[in-house]
């Protein structure tokens, strides 16, 4: 027997449809400021920002594309142009011929520490600064809930 469609109500259209124009316009601006002001685009930061939260700014390319959720081609392909521009290197894995980290540079971090409080004033000036200290706590917990589930696929 073959299952039903569980087609969206009125009501989760609109809260979905909403959500996801929130991430395209906020994800727009924020790329947008980054590259105008700091010649760093939002895939960049999104790399600098895993590779300085992680023990010796390195990480697996694997690591790296599963966290950021890419595909293996778009990690290669960025990174290259990232390493080109001197923001962070490639380096073989000893322990595995095949295996390769992306490790950012000191011209990364520079990087990184000039775009990062211009995306913290535009995080707080175009989403933060709209929303109660509730709401804020509600987000969060709908976030943590959902990227669990996602993370046990």
């Amino acid at each position: 027997m073959a299952d039903k469609e569980r087609w969206l109500t009125p009501e989760e259209q609109h809260a979905w449809r909403n959500f996801v124009r929130l991430q395209e316009r906020l994800g727009g601006r924020l790329g947008r400021l980054l590259q105008s002001e700091s010649n760093v685009s939002a895939a960049d930061f999104a790399v600098l920002v895993h590779l300085t939260d992680v023990p010796e700014g390195r990480q697996r390319y694997q690591d790296l594309s599963r966290a950021l959720e890419w595909e293996k081609s778009r990690m290669s392909h960025h990174i290259a142009r990232m390493v080109s521009r001197g923001m962070v290197v490639r380096q073989e894995c000893p322990e595995d011929g095949r295996g390769a980290f992306v490790a950012i540079t000191d011209a990364g971090r520079a990087a990184i520490e000039a775009a990062a409080p211009l995306h913290v004033e535009a995080v707080r000036s175009l989403f933060l600064d709209h929303v109660t200290p509730a709401e804020l706590r509600t987000l969060a917990e709908i976030s943590e809930r959902v990227v669990a589930k996602l993370d046990e696929d």
